[in-house]
Order: structure tokens, then C-alpha cells, then sequence
């Protein structure tokens, strides 16, 4: 069982920026795939970014390519998505998430919320 935790999600103006982090425990967590995917309400949670669990291979949905940015602290085995330039439509409830192989586990969420 892994166990994921998010912090640092919030209210900001469209513009500026935000870094959610991603703290995960457990047995052999720092070996899964991490991504990040988010839900608007209404909408369905859709994929944003996945880093390997290396940290050398990286991808972003198209929607953020060039504005966030994922990395991974190896020694804190935890995952972050640097979040500039945000627009009123990155305001959605983001989840971390970790994978590998038939093996899937979510964070609870936390709320990004960007104002025009």
C-alpha cells in the first residue's frame, strides 16, 4: 500500500503560480510511475503530467506543456508540479497518483482555484 499526500494547492489570480507537492510512503513507493491528473467540477479528471520513477522521463497533457513543470526529490520520495502562468481553467481538484503495473494509488485531492 502506498500513501500519497498533497499540499499546496490554493486560491491565486490567473497569472501567477503555484507548486503542489506530492509526499509518498510505503513499501517500494519510490519506484512507481507519479502522475498528476485533475477534475473540474462536471468535468472528468483528465491527465496532466507523469514522471517516471527515475525522474528522467517526463510528459504533460498538451493543455499545460510550457507552464507546469513535474520533478521528483528522490531523497523525500516526493513529487511536485510547479503550476505558472495558471488561467481560470486550471481551477480543478488535483490528484496525485502513483503506478506501476496492475498497482494504482490515489492522494485525497487537493483544490486549485484560479480567479480572472
Amino acid at each position: 500500500q502506498v500513501q500519497l499526500v498533497e499540499s499546496g494547492g490554493g486560491l491565486v489570480q490567473a497569472g501567477g503560480s503555484l507548486r503542489l507537492s506530492c509526499a509518498a510512503s510505503g513499501p517500494a513507493s519510490s519506484g512507481y510511475h507519479m502522475n498528476w491528473f485533475r477534475q473540474a467540477p462536471g468535468k472528468e479528471r483528465e491527465f496532466v503530467a507523469r514522471i517516471n520513477g527515475s525522474g528522467v522521463r517526463k510528459e504533460y497533457s498538451d493543455s499545460v506543456k510550457g507552464r507546469f513543470t513535474i520533478s521528483k526529490d528522490i531523497a523525500r520520495n516526493t513529487v511536485y508540479l510547479q503550476m505558472n502562468s495558471l488561467k481560470p481553467e486550471d481551477t480543478a481538484m488535483y490528484y496525485c497518483n502513483a503506478n506501476r503495473a496492475a498497482y494504482n494509488f490515489w492522494g485525497q485531492g487537493i483544490q486549485v482555484t484560479v480567479t480572472s
